[in-house]
């Protein structure tokens, strides 16, 4: 099963520390890299706008990103560098970094990939993971800089841990599982002499283009921009919000916590996949049905606003590429009274099914049309409670997981809502979540999973759950 959590709970062997960073050669041609006409995509400049106005906090802001395994072989470091540079240079993700203007807008500078050199540097010996951690957050640059990525490994009496830290501007949840494959596959055909095998990939840059011109021919009057305003009207003029108290401030900033469970087990999942299929539904609207039940519960309000991640590849070679390849997409359902799971789950799938046509209609880009004039009223850098469910059995790869000890971690950066992953392994389905790491939200997310694990967990046994606003006491 693959570790989820954050950096600080990465527990990596210790030894000898080799790590990669871009040359000083390398990065004197990047400072030097034109303007390329293609903006950032959407998702990016908002991450970016919101990393400078939150530039002096004292801590890192953006999100870090990091995949680690193991190879129980000695490291052969020419082989290694040679995987990275030509991993680097495969994914032009990597090849663009980002100007803050003093006008505000955020530009795009192409780096000549064939300029790109990074070079080994030993460490030395790290006797404790916490010294291991530090460098690795230390070292690896913001999203303004474009080496916002580094690499190691840790040489132990088995072999050696790989790590690659990202910051999550050239990278995204399915690009972490990419990593892994292809650099495991490119050190295998460096090492060895022999063929990678891996398929050719799409450009990152393309798809920003894509988006933007698409987006470009966006109006008001634009009838997926009308169905993201209707949907925010009907929850008052604002985004939705986690259904109890997180105990975050107006000002300030609370660091993030992290909950990782198991759900249930592979026999249970397969029972909830099978209620959600007789009444017409998939797994993943199965789970906003569920996180549905559970919100009526805790607030007593009928109306759900769910937001799930949705992947924005749509090429055969985007499906190989490292990019930060996402959107949100609205997943409104109903609840009442005489409620059940089976009652609402195939409203669920009709209401995602509509969600999925608005995966390349960002709400930044709405955010830009409709305003408070509008009736929308949403504060920069804003935030809102995501509900993801990953069938990990299907990426690419993933039997090679266990067996490598693979990680993917992210920093504490900061936190003012609640991120959740429902992922389906093999043997069992297991919840994460990322919330505010304060007194409330711990005692709120505690309550949270309770109640989901005993709705999913009664839906695999019974076959139906009736909410109840009794909850509403608890």
């Amino acid at each position: 099963m693959v570790n989820f959590g954050l950096i600080n709970e990465w527990e990596p062997a210790t030894g000898r520390l080799t790590s990669w960073v871009a040359s000083p050669a390398s990065l004197d041609e990047a400072k030097g890299a034109p303007v390329h006409p293609t903006p950032a995509s959407h998702q990016q400049e908002e991450y970016l706008l919101t990393a400078a106005r939150n530039e002096t906090v004292g801590f890192r802001f953006s999100r870090l990103c990091l995949v680690a395994f193991d190879f129980q072989t000695p490291l052969d470091v020419d082989a290694m560098t040679r995987t990275i540079n030509t991993f680097l240079r495969r994914h032009d993700t990597f090849h663009s970094w980002f100007s803050s203007e003093t006008d505000g807008s955020i530009v795009r500078h192409v780096v000549d990939p064939s300029v790109i050199d990074f070079r080994p540097t030993p460490h030395g010996e790290f006797d404790s993971p916490d010294a291991i951690r530090a460098h690795v957050e230390t070292e690896t640059p913001g999203p303004f800089n474009w080496d916002c990525f580094t690499f190691g490994t840790i040489e132990h009496e088995t072999g050696f841990t790989l790590y690659a830290a990202f910051d999550h501007l050239v990278t995204d949840g399915i690009s972490s599982a990419l990593t892994v494959v292809e650099l495991l596959q490119l050190y295998s055909s460096e090492s060895q002499g022999t063929p990678s095998g891996l398929a050719d990939v799409g450009s990152y840059v393309e798809y920003c283009a894509r988006e933007r011109a698409g987006s470009a021919a966006l109006t008001l009057e634009s009838p997926h921009v009308q169905r993201w305003i209707d949907l925010v009207h009907s929850n008052a003029g604002r985004l939705p919000t986690f259904p109890l108290d997180l105990g975050v401030a107006s000002a300030g900033y609370a660091r993030t916590a992290h909950l990782s469970t198991t759900l249930f087990s592979e026999a249970d999942a397969e029972k909830f996949a099978t209620v959600c299929r007789d009444h017409g539904a998939a797994f993943t609207p199965g789970v906003l049905a569920v996180a549905a039940l559970a919100s009526y519960e805790f607030t007593g309000a009928s109306n759900y606003f769910g937001l799930t991640p949705k992947s924005t590849r749509s090429t055969p070679a985007e499906f190989s590429s490292i990019g930060w390849f996402t959107s949100l997409i609205p997943v409104p359902v109903t609840v009442g009274e005489s409620s059940t799971f089976t009652s609402i789950v195939g409203a669920a799938q009709a209401s995602y099914d509509s969600g999925k046509e608005l995966t390349d209609v960002s709400f930044h880009r709405v955010l830009q049309l409709a305003g408070p004039d509008h009736g929308v009223n949403v504060d920069p850098g804003w935030s809102v409670p995501m509900v993801s469910y990953i069938d990990v059995r299907k990426l690419p790869g993933v039997d090679l997981f266990d067996a490598i000890n693979t990680g993917l971690f992210g920093n504490r950066g900061s936190s003012e809502e609640v991120f959740l992953w429902i992922n389906r392994f093999n043997d069992a389905t297991t919840i994460s979540l990322l919330f505010p790491d304060t007194d409330e939200a711990h005692a709120s997310i505690k309550l949270y999973v309770d109640r989901l694990s005993e709705i999913f967990t009664t839906i695999a046994a019974h076959g139906d759950y009736s909410p109840s606003v009794a909850a509403l006491a608890t």
